[in-house]
C-alpha cells in the first residue's frame, strides 16, 4: 500500500499543525500567560530595568546622543535600537510596548526552532521543548530585559548559517552590535566557503550598523569607558569566592557600582584582573580548538556557540540572571540536532536556571547582606554552571579534535621496513 504523504504544515492554519506542535502551542500560551502575570504583579524588579533605565535612555537617544557620562550605559551602539523600539507603538505605554516586543521575540524563537526541526532527517523538536519549558523558570525576568530579543537574533543566525551563511552572518553581526556575544555564533562554521561568507557578512553588517549609528548619534563609543572600571559583581564566579570569604571574616562590602551590586574591598581588584585573564585564556582555547578541529557535523556550529558563550559567561566579572536566557536559547539550538554532543550540558543548564531564580529575585537582598543561605544558593548555581562550561568544552573537543591514536590510524601507511624495493626496468 502506498504511503500517504504527510500533510504540509501551514503556520497560519492551526488545523494543519501536528499534535506535538499543538501541545507545544498550548503549553507556550499557558506558561507565557503565567509569566506575564508574574511581571504584572507589581514587584519592582519586574519593571525597574525597563522603566528606570531603558525608558530613560530612550529619552536621551531621541535627542540624537548616546547617554553621556552614564556609567550604567555599557552596551554597544546597536542596543539603542532595543531602547527606541517601544516608541514605535505609541498606543501603548513604554513598558507595555517593551513587554509585547519581547513576547514577539519569544514566539519567533519557538517558531524558528520548530521550522527547522519538523519533518527533517537528523532534526529534533527537543530544542523547541527546551525553550518552551525552561524559559518560564526565570519567571517574569525574560520580559523585563532586552536579552530575549538578542537571543532571538542569535538563534536565527545559527539556524540560518548552514543554508544561508551570508544572512546568518549578517544577523550575527547585528546581534554583536546589540550585545557583543552573538559574534560567537559563527565560531564553529565549517572551514571553507561557509566560514568566509558568514564571517565576512558578520563584519560587514556590524560595521555598517556601527557607521549608521555613529552618524545618527553622538558619543557612540562612550560605553567603552564604563566597561573599563567594572568590578566583581556579587553573582559572578569571582563574587562567589567573596561570598564564601565573608562567612570567615573578609572585611569587604557590597555597593551599587557601575550599574550592578559589586564587592568592594581587599583583593577585589586582583579578582577582576584574574577574570580578564581567564577570559583571554578562554578566547585562546577557542582559537586552539578552531585550529585543531577536524570533524564537522551539522551540530558542530551549534555546539561550538554554546561552549564559547558558556566560557565567556563563566569568566565574566558579571553573571547577571538574564545571561541564562542566552544559554537556554543556544542549548535549544543544540538540541534541535540529534547528533549534538551538548545534550547532557543542555540538560544540566535546567537546574542552573532554576537556582538562578532562587538567587534572583528570591534571595538577592540576602545575598547583598551575606549569610550561609544565599551563599549556598550562589555556590550551587555557579558550581553547576562551572561544571557545565568545562563539560561543554571537553565534549566539544573530543567530538571534533581527533586523538593522537586516531590521527595515527588515519595517516596513510608508508612502506614496510622489510618490504622489497620497487624495481623499475
Amino acid at each position: 500500500m502506498a504511503q500517504v504523504p504527510a500533510r504540509p504544515i501551514r503556520w497560519t492554519r492551526p488545523a494543519t499543525w501536528p499534535r506535538e506542535v499543538v501541545a507545544l502551542a498550548v503549553y507556550w500560551i499557558a506558561s507565557r500567560m503565567l509569566m506575564i502575570g508574574v511581571i504584572r504583579s507589581g514587584r519592582p524588579e519586574n519593571a525597574v530595568e525597563v522603566e528606570w533605565l531603558y525608558q530613560g535612555w530612550s529619552q536621551v537617544l531621541r535627542t540624537g546622543t548616546f547617554p553621556v557620562n552614564d556609567v550604567t550605559w555599557q552596551y554597544p551602539p546597536g542596543a539603542a535600537l532595543s531602547m527606541l523600539a517601544p516608541d514605535l507603538l505609541p498606543f501603548l505605554t513604554y513598558l507595555q510596548a517593551f513587554w509585547l516586543l519581547m513576547l514577539i521575540a519569544d514566539v519567533l524563537t519557538l517558531w524558528a526552532l520548530l521550522r527547522v526541526s519538523l519533518g527533517r532527517p537528523g532534526r529534533s523538536t527537543s530544542g523547541a521543548w527546551m525553550w518552551t519549558l525552561t524559559l518560564p523558570l526565570l519567571l517574569g525576568l525574560p520580559y523585563g530585559r532586552y536579552d530575549l530579543a538578542v537571543t532571538a537574533l542569535a538563534v536565527l543566525a545559527l539556524l540560518l548559517l548552514p543554508a544561508r551563511p551570508r544572512l546568518g552572518g549578517a544577523l550575527a553581526g547585528i546581534g554583536a552590535m546589540v550585545k557583543v556575544w552573538p559574534a560567537l555564533t559563527v565560531l564553529g562554521t565549517p572551514r571553507g566557503r561557509t566560514t568566509r561568507q558568514a564571517w565576512t557578512s558578520m563584519v560587514v553588517a556590524a560595521l555598517a550598523l556601527l557607521l549608521v549609528l555613529a552618524a545618527l548619534f553622538d558619543h557612540a563609543f562612550d560605553f567603552l569607558h564604563a566597561q573599563r572600571a567594572r568590578g566583581v559583581e556579587i553573582e559572578s564566579l569571582g563574587g562567589t569566592a567573596f561570598q564564601v570569604a565573608r562567612l570567615f571574616g573578609w572585611p569587604g562590602r557590597v555597593e551599587h557600582h557601575y550599574g550592578s551590586m559589586e564587592f568592594l574591598g581587599p583583593y577585589v581588584h586582583r579578582a577582576s584582573q584574574l577574570s580578564l585573564l581567564l577570559t583571554a585564556a578562554a578566547f585562546g582555547w577557542l582559537l586552539l580548538w578552531r585550529l585543531r578541529a577536524r570533524r564537522w557535523t551539522a551540530a558542530t556550529p551549534y555546539d561550538a556557540a554554546l561552549s564559547a558563550v558558556l566560557l565567556f559567561t563563566l569568566t565574566s566579572r558579571v553573571i547577571s540572571p538574564q545571561y541564562l536566557i542566552w544559554l537556554v536559547g543556544l542549548a535549544a539550538v543544540c538540541l534541535s540536532v540529534r547528533g549534538t554532543c551538548q545534550r547532557p550540558v543542555a540538560l544540566l543548564l535546567i537546574p542552573v536556571v532554576g537556582l538562578t531564580t532562587v538567587d534572583y529575585p528570591l534571595f538577592f537582598e540576602a545575598a547583598m547582606v551575606g549569610g550561609w543561605r544565599p551563599t549556598v544558593v550562589i555556590v550551587a548555581r555557579n558550581g553547576l554552571l562551572l561544571a557545565a562550561g568545562l563539560w561543554s568544552a571537553g565534549r566539544l573537543w573530543r567530538a571534533t579534535v581527533p586523538s593522537r591514536a586516531r590521527r595515527a590510524a588515519d595517516a596513510p601507511a608508508g612502506p614496510r621496513p622489510d618490504a622489497d624495493p620497487v624495481r623499475t626496468s
